[in-house]
């Protein structure tokens, strides 16, 4: 195993995380929860999207969202942008002085899955995203360039590792700093993770991967973990493993299409096996049980209900207030 000294882990909650949640949540709490999750030490966070409105309403904020939140010397605000009119509306954004350290620009390896999600052929979302990358970089925003579908397609199926290097090759040669590697449908599993990322390693040497999997099937945590074993140090999760597919009103066509990562829970794993993320895991949970009182629905995240693991003598009462007794109940008939 080769992991980096330390793991920088990118939460995902408030834009990838709440891009496919029926829940409208208000500007007011988007910005409670980004202040309680730099709070317990993250360094990166994803933070709004400037997809259009009538499809992602949940992101009609996002102007407000980046002019309302605090920030904070080393941490990185990060924004996906969709398109070029997406990045029209950043841009005003920073040139009033509230914009973003770094967006995210994404084109799914496998060509059919980017005209269903973004009605571009690889030629076309090439031709435009490269335009958006010199603006961003004459603006000084860093770009994290996103390949999706790395793993396998719910409707091309199996990608060779050819076809997802095309996508990165094009991100390395257009100046992005990072590399997100998107499991967009949670299909990877840790032997093909292995074998792809050795492979895109090799391909391109130096260039920083971000793990991004989605727990769909189950299979987050254990994937995430395979990429830190091979040296990647970037991740990404999301409290309470929401988020996924977009809830773009389109047929879904693929039966398991939600759900990241969960933090809480990778974050836990992770201090068990001494792995440094400069993550307070007791403000992380607090900040899970927060998220679900938001939302008004229990979560997936296990470790909010467990606590952590318990290494010294500890007296029931104290074990009592780690797990699920320190949980108020929501309305939600289904907790």
């Amino acid at each position: 195993m080769a992991f980096q000294k330390e793991i920088i882990c990118c939460e995902c909650w408030a834009r990838d995380g709440l891009q496919s949640m029926p829940v409208q949540v208000s500007t007011d709490h988007k910005v409670e929860m980004i202040r309680r999750i730099v709070d317990a030490g993250f360094k990166k966070i994803e933070v709004t999207s400037f997809s259009h409105p009538k499809l992602l309403p949940q992101f009609a904020d996002a102007a407000e969202v980046l002019r309302s939140i605090e920030r904070r010397p080393g941490v990185s605000y990060v924004v996906l942008i969709p398109n070029s009119k997406g990045f029209d509306r950043l841009e005003v954004c920073q040139q009033e002085g509230y914009g973003a350290s770094e967006i995210i620009l994404m084109i799914s390896s496998s060509e059919k899955h980017n005209l269903l999600n973004f009605r571009m052929t690889h030629e076309e979302a090439m031709a435009e995203q490269a335009a958006i990358m010199k603006r961003a970089h004459a603006l000084g925003i860093q770009i994290i360039g996103c390949a999706g579908t790395v793993y396998g397609c719910p409707v091309k199926g199996d990608l060779t590792t050819a076809e997802v290097a095309r996508i990165v090759r094009f991100y390395v040669e257009e100046g992005a700093q990072t590399i997100m590697l998107g499991d967009t449908t949670g299909v990877a599993n840790p032997r093909l993770v292995r074998e792809r990322i050795s492979e895109l390693m090799c391909l391109f040497p130096g260039t920083e991967f971000i793990a991004h999997f989605h727990d769909t099937r189950g299979t987050g945590i254990v994937n995430t973990i395979t990429m830190l074993e091979l040296g990647v140090r970037y991740v990404d999760s999301s409290i309470g493993a929401i988020g996924g597919q977009p809830a773009t009103g389109a047929s879904k066509y693929s039966a398991g299409f939600t759900g990241n990562t969960c933090t809480e829970d990778l974050v836990g794993v992770l201090q068990e096996m001494g792995v440094e993320t400069g993550i307070d895991l007791r403000k992380l949970i607090d900040a899970g049980i927060r998220a679900e009182e938001i939302m008004d629905q229990r979560l997936r995240s296990n470790i909010i209900r467990s606590g952590p693991v318990i290494h010294g003598e500890s007296s029931p009462d104290k074990e009592a207030g780690a797990g699920i007794q320190a949980i108020p109940s929501c309305g939600n008939s289904n907790r």
